[in-house]
């Protein structure tokens, strides 16, 4: 993943002391580089300690901006003083950045408030804020209206904010592949392409007999196929599963592979449920877990805007992302349910696990046709949830996304499976089905629903519930 960069916008006002807009610029530059993220300000040659106060250092700084704009990933306003309102306004509208925008302020230290230290950056943030609404430009805040841009708070929020700018920078004209047609028994994953584009997302397909005719055309000794099946047999265990059974998947992934190198999409969907069991003899999980893992995220039966769960949270975290079903209660419990899938989860989700057959659909299609899942427990982890969704009827993209945590709690079943513990669970079953969501959803092993919801919300305009 390639580094996260900020352009920043040093604010001072003249009748404030300079000083502290230079040691200002100083600290925010430092922390950036300090916690890996690159940065683009003017220097100290460019305006009066590298920060903007006046319209010309606003043109300046707009210009700069515009040159960098195609590795620019947001723009971070600090305030070591008052600042100038009108200033940063004018840099951001000249600059023609489109990308999330921090604001954090500098808090003053009540022991030293004289004219010669003083920084009233509590209330020049305000107007900052202002002049922004006034232009209609999103921003983002820290979580305290006052933070040093040095303290462990403040890394808090510049994590966050990064997601959040990875996040909208990923969604812009990104690509998604959809193998096959939606499983008919599966009215649950439908999904609007012409709503996705509207938001730049945009759905490449292809018939899974286009799939399966070119897999047809492969030969056993193809190198492309033999590589793959040495890559499989590295990926997880699976000393149990007949070689009939591992060279289908091998040539099944070699094709997809070679279609997504072609058509350059950042992730698939693909048809399973129960055509690749009746037809061709193996099921896909393996091979999805490995994308998954590989950070190119798929999902089962063509659920769309399930992949563009688990991308969203793949780009806030920079780690793999999984596809489960909300799928049981956890006993009496009512703040735990279980996950689960058959499963194509990614490896790094579990504290084992090995490749077998799907032992659901065993039994109405032949176990012989259903090896290929990767089974295992989910390891104890933090995590965040999150599923998009097309609402047809207003036009729009919806969401939800929250915490919880898988646990230890015992539970002995097959698939991939894990425990997890939610916060008004009960609640978010009610938002659920109340707005009629999906049965699927993205996990991702990391904590990045605020993030995630600042990223759908004020920047890409969907309509998102934060469940806590």
């Amino acid at each position: 993943m390639r580094k996260t960069t900020f352009a920043v916008i040093v604010g001072n006002r003249g009748f404030f002391p300079d000083a502290l807009a230079r040691q200002g610029r100083k600290d925010i530059l430092d922390v950036l580089k300090k916690n890996g993220y690159n940065s683009v300000a003017l220097s100290l040659q460019d305006t009066k300690y590298g920060a903007v106060e006046t319209f010309e250092d606003a043109k300046k700084c707009a210009a700069l901006f515009a040159r960098k704009a195609d590795v620019i990933d947001g723009i971070i306003v600090t305030l070591p003083n008052f600042g100038d309102e009108k200033g940063v306004a004018e840099t951001i509208k000249r600059s023609g950045l489109d990308v999330p925008i921090l604001i954090q302020a500098e808090p003053d230290d009540p022991k030293q408030m004289t004219i010669a230290d003083r920084r009233d950056s509590f209330c020049g943030k305000i107007s900052v804020c202002n002049n922004l609404v006034q232009a209609g430009i999103p921003y983002t805040l820290t979580r305290s209206h006052t933070v040093k841009a040095t303290s462990g708070e403040f890394k808090r929020d510049l994590e966050d904010f990064a997601s959040a700018c990875r996040i909208v920078r990923g969604l812009k004209d990104v690509r998604f592949g959809a193998i096959g047609a939606r499983t008919g028994a599966f009215n649950t994953v439908r999904y609007s392409e012409k709503i996705l584009e509207l938001f730049g997302i945009s759905v490449e397909t292809i018939d899974l007999s286009e799939i399966l005719g070119r897999v047809a055309r492969l030969s056993d000794k193809d190198r492309g196929v033999k590589a793959k099946l040495n890559a499989i047999g590295k990926y997880v265990p699976s000393k149990s599963i007949p070689a009939d059974a591992m060279l289908k998947m091998a040539k099944f992934g070699r094709v997809v592979d070679e279609w997504i190198r072609q058509t350059e999409v950042v992730g698939t969907a693909i048809q399973c449920w129960t055509s690749l069991q009746e037809f061709f003899g193996v099921v896909p999980c393996t091979l999805m877990s490995m994308m998954s893992e590989s950070l190119v995220p798929s999902a089962c039966e063509v659920d769309i805007t399930g992949l563009l769960g688990m991308y969203i949270l793949q780009l806030a975290s920079g780690t793999p992302s999984a596809i489960l079903d909300w799928n049981n209660n956890y006993g009496g419990d009512a703040d735990k349910c279980v996950l689960f899938h058959c499963s194509n989860v990614p490896k790094s989700f579990f504290k084992g696990t090995k490749m077998d057959y799907q032992a659901i659909i065993a039994g109405s299609v032949g176990k012989e046709n259903t090896y290929g899942t990767v089974v295992g427990r989910i390891a104890p982890a933090k995590a965040t949830f999150c599923r998009t969704t097309t609402d047809d009827a207003n036009g729009i993209i919806s969401a939800y996304v929250g915490e919880g945590e898988f646990t230890r709690d015992k539970l002995d079943t097959f698939g991939g499976y894990g425990v997890m513990k939610i916060a008004n669970l009960q609640l978010l079953m009610q938002y659920i089905c109340r707005m009629g969501f999906e049965h699927h959803v993205a996990v991702g092993i990391s904590q990045k629903a605020d993030a995630i919801a600042e990223a759908l919300d004020n920047y890409m305009g969907w309509e998102v519930y934060r469940h806590e």
